[in-house]
Formats: C-alpha cells, structure tokens, sequence
C-alpha cells in the first residue's frame, strides 16, 4: 500500500511570501487586495512579514478573493508556526550547549548537594537550572551583574567569581525570603553591645535572638555553609535601600572566626558606603585593603576593648586561667580571647584551644 509523505521544511517562510506570489499572478496590487477584502492596509502587511498569523476568517476571505481554498492558507499557516518553533528551539539549544563550560564554574553540583538546584543529567537542563537559580536568560550575564560583587572576608587560595556569585546567590535568595524592620543605623549601633554579649553562648542560645535583634534594625542575617572556590568566611551586601545583608559560613568552624568575621561584615555596614564593593585578597586596590583594615580594626575593638586588651598583654601571662579571668572581665568568651593571641603569634597556635568553640551545621552533628 502506498503511503503519501508530505516534504516539510525546517526552514519558517510566511504564507504571506506564497500570498504575494498569488496576487502577482492575478495582477493585484497589495491596496487593492486590502480593498477587495475591506481590511486596513497597515494589518494585511503584518500577514505579508509573517508578524500576524492568518485566521480561519481571514483564510476563508482570501478564498473568496484570490480562489486559494481556505485549508491551504491555515495549512501554510501551521507549517510556518511549527518551522518557526522549531527553527527557535534549536536556536535555544545550541544557546544552552555554549553555556554547558559555565556548569562546573559555577558549582552545579555542590549547588545540587545543598538542595538549591534539581539534580539533572542532560548538560542543557544543568544550564536551564542554573538560569532559573540566578534569574537570567543567560549564565554569561552573571558576573557583570554588581549584585553578585559584593564585600567579603577571604582567606588565601585562587578565588573563582563564579562561585563567589553562586554563593551570593544563595544567601540574596534567603535574605529576600527574611522579613526586617527598615534599615536603622542608629539601631544597629546601640545593638552592638548586646549581639557582642551573645558570644559568650551556645549556638543554640544565641541563633535565634541573634537573628531577631538584627532584624530588627534591618539587617538580614543568612547563615550559608561554606562553598568550594569561594575562601569566604563572611559577605555584606544590600537588597534595596532598606535592608542589608549579612552572609556568614562556618568555614574553619571556630567560633570566635565566625564572631569576628560577624563583626568585620557589620563593620562595613557601620563605617562604609553601602554601595562600595570591597573584594579583599591578592588584587585588591589600596582603597579596598584600607576599607578592609577598617572593618578589621572595627571588629577587634568592639570584641576586645583597646585599652583592656593592652593591660591584659602588658601582664605577659597568657596562661589559661589568665586568659578566662580576663575574658570575664571584659565580657567575651575565652575563645576569642584566644584566637587573638594566637593571630598575632603571642600564643603557639596549638595553645589552649580547649578554651575554643567549635560550631557545626545541624546535620554535621
């Protein structure tokens, strides 16, 4: 038995392009098609470039006019749609391949692992997931964006942009979830003593209010583990002209690391302009390390009172019960007091890390 097999092109040409060879033919001009079909001019030129799709009314009144029978102007119609979607499909595939490099670099699969992306098998859906994660039409627009630039505390090692952005990423998409008062630097500056206060807790203690206290003077605190190429301990960044954002990890799970990266990132919110975009490490300007260095001097000083913490060095004993006595007296934890000696090789770095603080995400417990 024969079958009939109909030749389709994938190549999208209008059914107007046929429409023009037909009035050409019965010698009709395009104003003179309009008038015969008492259409606007301006709309049967839409039909002629493709912009407008014929309608079964208007392929009936071609029938009428030109003697094309209706089915073969809505046939024309669908093989141009339907070349047109794929013609564009294709396009958008072959859009999505270029991207597929892009995956790795941007930590695809450590973002599945932390449970902000769907796990996929097909490169082209990884970069779709990855685009729908960032919000963007295409992954090569990330890192122009100012938003995924934003101020953090590094340590050493070759930091990768795209990991930094996913990083960002993940703690803007928190922050927007996160409801605060509007940002209130006065509020901000009078809670200070009372968040330095909560490093004497637990972190089931303090989390909770840490967070409260904060949000009150509009400060979204997100807490985000750590991702590989980031080197980050800490981001400052802001979501609008109301709320800014603190992102911390626990990278070296220290818990006075955390406490004065904390206070280096508000520090930053107190001191700088919340449009200065500070990226600390091997490449940065003198303006940033100066912005650095400010946010550091910030966060030692509030933690440990100047004046108190040159008396305490001046005694020369830094033995443990030295070191508890004093954090007593200055209202701090131990820890803290430790890692500063440590930092500063006043201590070997093996010295009382019993008086340390080890912090652990909950499902590291």
């Amino acid at each position: 038995m024969a079958t009939d097999q109909g030749i389709y092109s994938d190549l999208p040409i209008p059914p107007g392009e046929y429409l023009e060879e037909v009035i050409g033919d019965l010698g009709m001009s395009k104003d003179e098609l309009a008038k015969r079909m008492n259409r606007p001019a301006p709309k049967l030129s839409a039909i002629f470039k493709g912009d407008k799709a014929i309608t079964p009314d208007t392929a009936l009144q071609l029938e009428k006019v030109v003697g094309v029978p209706a089915h073969v102007w809505t046939g024309l119609e669908a093989d141009y749609r339907l070349a047109l979607a794929r013609s564009q499909h294709d396009e958008e595939q072959k859009r999505l391949k270029e991207e597929g490099p892009l995956v790795k670099r941007f930590r695809y699969a450590d973002l599945v692992k932390l449970g902000v992306v769907a796990k996929k098998t097909r490169q082209t859906d990884k970069v779709m997931e990855l685009q729908r994660f960032f919000g963007v039409a295409s992954l090569w627009t990330v890192l122009d964006l100012r938003r995924y630039q934003a101020a953090f505390r590094s340590g050493k090692g070759n930091r990768s942009p795209e990991a930094v952005a996913a990083w960002l990423r993940i703690g803007e998409l928190q922050a927007q979830r996160q409801r605060c008062a509007p940002f209130d630097r006065k509020k901000l500056k009078d809670s200070i003593a009372a968040i330095r206060a909560m490093t004497t807790q637990r972190p089931e203690r303090f989390q909770g209010p840490l967070h409260d206290r904060l949000a009150e003077t509009g400060v979204a605190l997100v807490l985000c583990p750590h991702l590989p190429g980031t080197y980050a301990n800490g981001a400052t960044f802001w979501l609008g002209k109301y709320k800014a954002v603190v992102m911390m990890t626990l990278r070296y799970r220290w818990a006075d690391v955390f406490w004065f990266s904390l206070f280096h990132e508000l520090g930053h919110i107190l001191l700088h302009n919340r449009q200065a975009v500070i990226l600390e490490g091997d490449g940065a300007n003198a303006a940033q390390e100066e912005l650095e260095v400010e946010a550091d001097r910030f966060a030692a000083d509030t933690l440990i009172p100047p004046r108190a913490y040159k008396a305490f060095l001046e005694t020369g004993r830094f033995f443990a019960e030295d070191i508890e006595r004093f954090s007593r007296q200055v209202g701090i934890s131990p820890g803290i007091v430790v890692g500063r000696l440590q930092k500063e090789g006043r201590v070997k770095a093996s010295w009382h890390n019993g008086l340390r603080v080890r912090f652990a995400w909950e499902k590291d417990k």
